[in-house]
């Protein structure tokens, strides 16, 4: 018997209005607590891959499904589902935090989905202690520092109970501790991942499985390790380790 994916996205094109092609068939299935990186030159077509995810751009042509349900953006409880299901964590923190301290911004997502009283305080409680943030939750998030910012965004995500969590970019900023505590969160995390990122040593880390997109296809679907091995098929794409780097 087959499970169903976390996603699944069968033959995925793009173009935007001003008729700039983004995608062009993409297929892409990942399955359930998978860690996925998603790796690829600027202007691949990352972005626009991940806002199909939540349903922020509507396919086209082809489909995009979360766990068995395929994403319709005008069915309006479908779409709200959906993106309760794919937590997408922003590159820069700020984008994300905007209440007055970080207890409200975590219990933003699921008071709108409806959550009330003991139940929403728990999910809080629950977001904050997978994040190690507990202990700040009636801080002002402007008075955190960053890396403690993006753990907060990421706890906004998971107090949503998401099947997918998007990262984009997540080591972005960091200072090695930042990353290393960014790093044991995300592992610890029983969700599936999909990381966008051009920190190949991140991917290595976090992510048994990376899919690179360039020219809005998918040009290489394996191992992490197997991948950046290739260094052929890295610098084709313009991705490169750091000096020193070894697998």
């Amino acid at each position: 018997m087959t499970t169903t994916p976390s996603l699944l996205i069968e033959e995925l094109a793009f173009a935007y209005p001003d008729g700039n092609q983004a995608l062009f068939g993409v297929n892409l299935r990942i399955e359930r607590g998978e860690r996925v990186a998603l790796l690829g030159p600027n202007g691949a077509g990352k972005t626009t891959l991940v806002m199909h995810m939540n349903g922020i751009h509507p396919a086209e042509h082809g489909k995009v499904s979360v766990a068995g349900e395929v994403i319709d953006t005008t069915n309006k409880d479908l779409l709200r589902r959906i993106r309760g299901k794919v937590g997408v964590v922003f590159q820069d923190p700020d984008d994300q935090l905007f209440m007055p301290t970080v207890g409200e911004d975590v219990a933003f997502g699921p008071y709108n989905m409806g959550i009330r009283g003991a139940e929403l305080d728990k999910a809080v409680d629950e977001a904050l202690e997978m994040v190690h943030m507990s202990e700040f939750k009636e801080r002002p998030p402007h008075h955190l520092s960053f890396g403690q910012r993006r753990r907060v965004a990421v706890a906004t995500v998971l107090a949503m109970k998401p099947e997918i969590l998007v990262l984009d970019e997540p080591s972005s900023n960091l200072d090695p501790a930042g990353r290393r505590e960014l790093a044991e969160i995300l592992k610890s995390l029983d969700v599936t991942i999909v990381m966008v990122t051009h920190d190949l040593p991140y991917a290595f880390e976090l992510c048994e499985r990376s899919v690179i997109l360039s020219g809005g296809v998918i040009v290489a679907d394996g191992k992490t390790g197997d991948i950046l091995k290739d260094q052929p098929l890295l610098a084709k794409h313009r991705l490169e380790l750091p000096v020193g780097f070894s697998l």
